[in-house]
């Protein structure tokens, strides 16, 4: 009889223990300005039980779906440590889950993110480096390992970055934005994880959240800093709560899969249809990617409290947001100002892909364009789609009244339209775009664009592998814009992470890139420095860096051929320099009466101190 007491007993043990299979978040930190949690409790049919806590509890909301339950609990005032939720039928306690209030890091408030003093490396997380081959597949994940598939998993990881972030750093990047590490379970295509699965688990073939947290680490003991992908928009079709919703409206449905129109206008247009607007925000991606309803509360606060969750957790210096303005407005805004209001000096970049500057500085925070709305996203850094877009174009269009070399002056001349011209994120490609070493087949084009991207206002991205001249043709498949990194897997032929391991002309172009984002580091003039342009001639752009202390010349020669600058134009700007010296040759430069330079050249001219 004594044992079948000890079994009833170690059987009620582990009955009560399965009754709660999810907790979310899975614990939180003392000392939160984000001091009310709402936990999500999973489990079948727990909403029947009622909850009890050491923790003050505010609120229990159930759902339509009895197998969840929204606890909120207060945490103000609390020290760290194990607290205890449980469920209860009646009196009897029927299963029970330590919460766990950790120490918060000193300081960790006032963190400060990426700025313009940063260059921001971007890499595609599965196509950098394998650094351990054993976590290339998983036996519970779908997607198995397929490297000459253009759009399979290519085993890229955690390890990999940590491996080679000499090699970043030496570049002269000093922060690094990954795409998304968490677990994306879909059938195939899973390598981009924009459609993940659950967003508190980094994916197994990336590694483990301690991994995550092992290169948070190492990046910040170089000094540098981590930017962490995040998705709000939506999820993957397999997420573990898209197959068993907490309520209809989690996702927007109509009912089910309403594909995107992708026209992000509708957000602003005061004259939009309410069908045009629902049908561009509200809309799927793709049917493996259901939407997110940032209107529902209940969604909102699980976001919120997700990406406070990382940026404790990982210790993270930033966010980019991707599909930003396809969410709910007022809904991201809310998100947005949480984390700010969590973090003051943190920033959080988004992705706006609009071609029009006023429609980009619309979503930026206290943007005088969205203020004649009464709306405010909060949100400190947008990217410049209008520069990517002529850089696109200005450096091999024939030059005429609005081609060229104009295409820049005209995007820098729309500067007024933007709050803070700092924290614009300002690059040649990404993930999602045309390879710009495709676009631009020759390396004197690269180092025209690459000594622009230095310069200009804002912060400069990289994309992995165009500082070796890696290419890749977008009509071929976004594989093909994505290829591996040579040298990031045993076995490869070349390995390009080392000097000795490139080619010669891939040398030149790592150098080149180097040497200019290396001399950026300390240079406040270009960080935090006014711009004063002046209109290109005879595809000769011209413009100046400068504060109260330093002032530096960029000159962009797009002309097959070489060029003589009368200097009396640019009185105002070198009014006092006698002379400077080139970042690119490290010759001295003379500024007398006229200037010559080379087809196809730059001049990043640091000024001497006024005579």
């Amino acid at each position: 009889m004594k044992y079948i007491v000890i079994l009833m007993g170690l059987f009620s043990f582990f009955n009560m223990q399965a009754q709660i299979e999810r907790v979310e978040p899975p614990f939180w930190w003392e000392g939160m300005q984000y001091a009310e949690v709402q936990i999500l409790l999973y489990g079948k049919n727990i909403a029947q039980y009622r909850v009890e806590s050491d923790l003050p509890i505010t609120n229990v909301l159930k759902t339509e779906n009895p197998n969840y339950l929204f606890v909120t609990i207060d945490t103000k005032g609390k020290k760290a440590g194990n607290y205890s939720i449980s469920l209860l039928q009646k009196n009897k306690k029927v299963a029970n889950v330590a919460y766990e209030l950790k120490h918060r890091r000193e300081g960790s408030a006032l963190r400060k993110g990426f700025d313009s003093s940063d260059v921001i490396y971007l890499l595609m997380s599965d196509r950098f480096a394998n650094g351990n081959p054993n976590n290339n597949s998983h036996s519970a994940l779908t997607d198995k390992l397929n490297r000459e598939a253009s759009d399979g998993r290519h085993g890229g990881d955690i390890q990999g970055i940590i491996d080679h972030l000499d090699y970043i750093q030496t570049l002269g990047a000093t922060a690094i934005w990954h795409t998304p590490l968490c677990e994306d379970n879909e059938p195939q295509h899973s390598y981009h994880t924009y459609a993940q699965t659950d967003v508190y688990k980094i994916d197994p073939r990336y590694g483990t959240n301690e991994e995550y947290i092992q290169l948070s680490k190492a990046l910040h003991k170089r000094g540098m800093k981590l930017i962490k992908d995040y998705v709000t928009n939506h999820w993957g079709s397999q997420h573990w709560m898209v197959k068993d919703l907490p309520c209809y409206d989690w996702l927007h449905q109509f009912p089910g899969y309403g594909q995107s129109t992708f026209r992000m206008s509708t957000q602003m247009d005061s004259n939009a249809s309410e069908w045009d607007k629902k049908y561009c925000e509200k809309g799927w991606f793709a049917p493996s990617m259901p939407d997110l309803n940032q209107a529902n509360p209940l969604v909102l606060n699980y976001l919120t409290q997700n990406a406070i969750w990382w940026i404790e957790y990982a210790d993270l210096d930033g966010l980019r947001v991707d599909t930003y303005s396809y969410n709910d407005k007022e809904g991201i805004a809310k998100w947005t100002k949480a984390i700010m209001d969590e973090y003051p000096h943190f920033n959080i970049m988004g992705e706006v892909w609009l071609n029009q500057s006023a429609q980009v500085s619309y979503w930026q925070k206290d943007s005088p364009i969205s203020a004649i709305q009464s709306y405010n996203t909060y949100l400190p850094t947008v990217m410049d789609f209008p520069l990517f877009n002529a850089i696109g174009e200005a450096f091999r269009a024939a030059p005429s009244w609005d081609k060229g070399m104009i295409q820049l002056y005209d995007n820098f001349a729309n500067d007024f339209l933007y709050k803070d011209i700092n924290n614009l994120l300002i690059f040649a490609e990404n993930h999602d775009t045309e390879r710009l070493n495709h676009v631009y087949t020759k390396i004197a084009d690269y180092k025209l664009i690459i000594s622009m991207l230095a310069t200009a206002r804002g912060i400069p991205q990289l994309y992995y592998g165009s500082e070796i001249g890696m290419a890749g043709d977008k009509s071929k498949g976004d594989g093909h814009i994505r290829q591996d990194f040579p040298g990031g897997w045993e076995g490869d032929a070349q390995n390009a992470f080392t000097a000795a391991g490139r080619t010669a002309i891939q040398n030149e172009y790592y150098d080149f890139t180097a040497k200019l984002f290396n001399w950026r580091k300390d240079k406040a003039v270009i960080h935090y420095g006014k711009t004063k342009q002046y209109l290109p001639e005879n595809e000769v752009y011209v413009y100046f860096r400068y504060n109260d202390t330093e002032s530096v010349m960029v000159v962009l020669n797009n002309s097959e051929k070489p060029q003589t600058l009368q200097l009396k134009r640019f009185t105002e700007s070198l009014a006092g320099f006698l002379r400077g010296t080139d970042v690119v040759s490290g010759k001295e430069i003379v500024l007398g009466d006229t200037l010559e330079i080379g087809g196809k050249t730059s001049f990043i001219i640091m000024m001497d101190k006024k005579e």
